[in-house]
């Protein structure tokens, strides 16, 4: 199997077991209010009443927009990382990243990301609502653009910006560091030891500090505007500002348990799917079967 065919197999894989964690965090993110308001109280309870009252195929409904969303993203994701690396290090006349630019190059991969991802992510999160009036992904995608107009499909993109410009500095920022700190590896099963230690703590670290971001996100992607109406959620600092006056500084990291439970373990496979893409490449373009290393410097 190739290489390519790999990183497609582990990234849809990934999605198939994780997705229910998806909609779990989506779902707790849409509802307003807490406590003996809140429809879900946490993760389990909200697995149970979708199962419950839904149905267990709920769980995975709007599953198309990652699986279609993977591919591009990744390779947006890789390539763009790895391009503003050499960009900063040229800049800065450095031979190798540092922390910071380890951070800068993250976030400048999160930017471009952002792009490719947000349409299925509005689309994702539309269906994947408990009161969605859309049977499914392309149902979503044609009434949203018959209905909104083709630019709706990128609505939330400044807080789609905030939420991977975040995730990705910290991502590759902590990444940069934690492999500092591990033992060097003297074999192929170490080396993807630590690329799953380093990735699954620079992934907890991501979400960590983005979470807040894809609160917004989230409410602003499933807002559908009617003539005369003003939006509620918009722009994202102002957005935030007002959660945390209406619900609590809480309200901003709802969903949070089940997105690190996804994104902690996720960050790890990425990290180690993403040296493993480098190395093929790099061997193949100067003709050495030998793996390369590639320590995102």
């Amino acid at each position: 199997m190739s290489t390519d065919n790999r990183r497609a197999v582990a990234g849809v894989s990934e999605i198939l077991v994780m997705y229910p964690l998806d909609v779990v965090k989506t779902r707790i993110q849409l509802q307003v209010g807490s406590g003996a308001k809140a429809e879900y109280s946490g993760v389990v309870d909200c697995l149970t009443k979708i199962v419950k009252n839904e149905g267990p195929s709920r769980l995975y409904k709007g599953i198309t927009a990652p699986i279609l969303m993977e591919a591009p993203k990744r390779a947006t994701k890789f390539a763009a990382n790895d391009e503003f690396s050499k960009f900063y290090k040229n800049l800065f006349g450095v031979d190798k990243l540092n922390q910071p630019l380890s951070i800068l190059a993250g976030a400048s991969a999160g930017a471009v990301e952002s792009f490719v991802v947000v349409p299925f992510e509005l689309i994702k999160i539309r269906v994947q609502d408990r009161n969605s009036p859309y049977k499914s992904v392309p149902d979503a995608f044609f009434k949203t653009v018959r209905n909104e107009g083709v630019l709706a499909l990128y609505n939330g993109l400044e807080a789609t910006l905030w939420r991977h410009i975040v995730w990705n500095a910290g991502y590759f920022g902590i990444i940069h560091q934690i492999r500092a700190l591990l033992p060097e590896a003297e074999n192929s099963t170490q080396k993807t030891i630590n690329d799953l230690t380093a990735g699954a703590i620079g992934g907890t670290f991501g979400t960590v500090f983005n979470i807040p971001f894809d609160v917004v996100k989230s409410r602003v992607q499933n807002t559908v505007i009617k003539p005369g109406e003003v939006r509620k959620y918009n722009w994202t600092l102002p957005s935030l500002a007002l959660i945390f006056k209406e619900e609590g500084f809480a309200a901003l990291y709802k969903g949070f348990l089940p997105k690190v439970l996804r994104l902690g373990p996720g960050g790890g496979i990425l990290l180690v799917v993403f040296t493993n893409t480098m190395d093929f490449f790099r061997s193949f373009h100067y003709g050495d079967s030998k793996p390369v290393e590639k320590k995102l410097d």
